[in-house]
């Protein structure tokens, strides 16, 4: 629900803080779960920083503009504690194929995973429509 309706401004926020600290955003795609961002950070900001301000005033921004989420998710934070980090070296051109492809194999792995042909509780074929 939330990526459907929240993808594109979740994107120009994402955009915007970014651009504040003079990081690129090379490339990136927002899938229903995650995101995936290739990104170039200036020297003298460490990736800790650039994540902490990232998450921390995102969340305050997509809360200030969907005022609704703030009230579905209490106390809870908008992302979660951790992320994953790597370097990118010389195969940018791998990870930018990659990232453009995800949100695709998110789907067909979501379509393969909710697509069942037997009820696994009674083995019987699943009907059309169930």
């Amino acid at each position: 629900m939330i990526y459907g309706k929240l993808r594109a401004d979740v994107g120009k926020i994402l955009r915007e803080l970014s651009e504040r600290k003079g990081v690129e955003i090379i490339e990136a795609e927002c899938c229903p779960d995650h995101i995936h961002m290739l990104v170039a950070i200036p020297p003298h900001m460490s990736v800790a920083q650039y994540m902490g301000y990232l998450k921390s005033k995102s969340s305050l921004m997509i809360f200030d503009r969907h005022a609704k989420l703030k009230y579905k998710y209490g106390n809870q934070h908008f992302w979660c504690r951790g992320y994953y980090v790597d370097t990118v070296g010389k195969y940018e051109g791998a990870i930018k194929e990659y990232i453009q492809n995800q949100l695709q194999e998110d789907i067909m792995n979501d379509q393969i995973s909710l697509k069942e042909l037997v009820d696994s509780f009674t083995g019987e074929p699943v009907k059309q429509g169930k």
